[in-house]
């Protein structure tokens, strides 16, 4: 290039106006990439994608492969198994049934469930089912159950053995979506992809994804061999575990979370719903599904809180009366797992901030704590 031509280029590079919006994309990206690198490496994760929404604006990081056979890389509309952070649906659509007067989450279980008078662990109600809140329902439905029919059987011959215990429990959220669905004469699937999916305004999340979008679906990849994964089906499986969305769509999700997007009011109102406080934990109060620290929180207690030793065990909890309105100065979070995926999305209220993080390997809940705590800090030191 000649030197007139040169300095011709640097004026109009010079002219040309400045965007936050990219500088900003660019400080998240550097950000996301130091927060994240040594999980990555540690724990060879295939792709991943790390979104961010701030004051309603979007930015996004990603890294890696979708699918190592055909080395398609990851990118903001990857779809991801979203494993357990599917429960937020879960209970959002619980609530919005109630907005609509389909249910009460003060309702008894067994009102929901048995044709004719029953108890069921300890006349639990829907919103025990919410938080977990069951006294030792096993994780998984056991493996000789073939469908939900069976399982209220056998439910009702259950009884706790922990009772007040908060247990973690895919039983107890997939039953409140079962409920919730049928109260609105619809099954679980119909109700999430043709009520609640279009009332958040996403585009790209699915439960059973449609032949036109399985080129945007990630295979995950199984931790020991390496082999390309997805979710298998189960007894309530859609209902606990098997939301597939992107990062793109989760911030959209994230936004109407923090109120950066306007929905309907019953909408609104389900979603705070599900984000007063209904227990306390030795770690967190427990929401509907939602788990919240208050902030800013000693790190340690949040690796605690999203530990397997405290998700896998029953721990004591206290319920709040009246329930504790949905609050500001707190960190909201959810884990959610697959053989081959592992995400974790986080809400700061009062900072306006939400992080979501989506890959294709099932690896450890403490480094994605660590990892995102590490952005979060980074973030907001600015």
């Amino acid at each position: 290039m000649t030197s007139l031509k040169l300095a011709a280029f640097s004026l109009i590079v010079s002219t040309l106006p400045f965007s936050p919006a990219a500088a900003n994309e660019d400080a998240f990206q550097s950000k996301a990439s130091a927060a994240f690198a040594g999980v990555i490496e540690e724990y060879k994760i295939p792709g991943l994608v790390v979104g961010m929404t701030k004051n309603g604006e979007h930015g996004f990081y990603a890294t890696g492969l979708a699918s190592s056979a055909d080395n398609r890389p990851v990118n903001p509309d990857t779809l991801f198994e979203l494993g357990s952070i599917s429960k937020v649906f879960n209970v959002t659509l619980a609530a919005l049934a109630e907005q609509r007067g389909q249910l009460s989450l003060d309702d008894k279980v067994s009102r929901h469930l048995c044709a004719d008078a029953c108890s069921i662990g300890n006349d639990m109600i829907l919103m025990d089912l919410a938080t977990h809140h069951s006294g030792g329902l096993p994780l998984q439905v056991p493996d000789d159950i073939a469908d939900t029919k069976e399982l209220v059987n056998w439910l009702q011959d259950w009884q706790p053995p922990q009772p007040g215990t908060r247990s973690y429990s895919n039983i107890s959220i997939g039953l409140l979506g079962h409920i919730a669905a049928s109260a609105m004469e619809m099954d679980y699937t119909q109700a999430v992809e043709t009520v609640l999916i279009p009332a958040f305004g996403l585009e790209n999340t699915f439960i059973d994804v449609p032949a036109k979008a399985m080129d945007n679906y990630a295979f995950g990849y199984e931790r020991k061999t390496d082999k390309p994964i997805r979710v298998t089906p189960g007894v309530l499986d859609a209902e606990a575990y098997g939301i597939k969305s992107s990062a793109r769509d989760m911030l959209k999700l994230l936004d109407v979370e923090l109120g950066n997007a306007t929905v309907s009011p019953e909408l609104k109102a389900a979603v705070e719903r599900t984000r007063e406080g209904q227990f306390r934990t030795a770690k967190f109060t427990q929401d509907m599904i939602w788990e919240q620290y208050p902030w800013p929180v000693d790190l340690e207690t949040m690796v605690a809180g999203n530990g397997y030793d405290f998700i896998l065990h029953p721990q004591k909890a206290e319920r709040i009366k009246p329930a504790l309105a949905p609050q500001k100065d707190v960190i909201i979070n959810k884990t959610g797992s697959t053989n081959g995926f592992g995400g974790y999305v986080v809400l700061l209220p009062r900072e306006n901030l939400g992080i979501v993080v989506l890959a294709n390997r099932n690896y450890p809940n403490e480094a994605r704590v660590r990892a995102t705590y590490a952005l979060i800090e980074a973030l907001l030191s600015n």
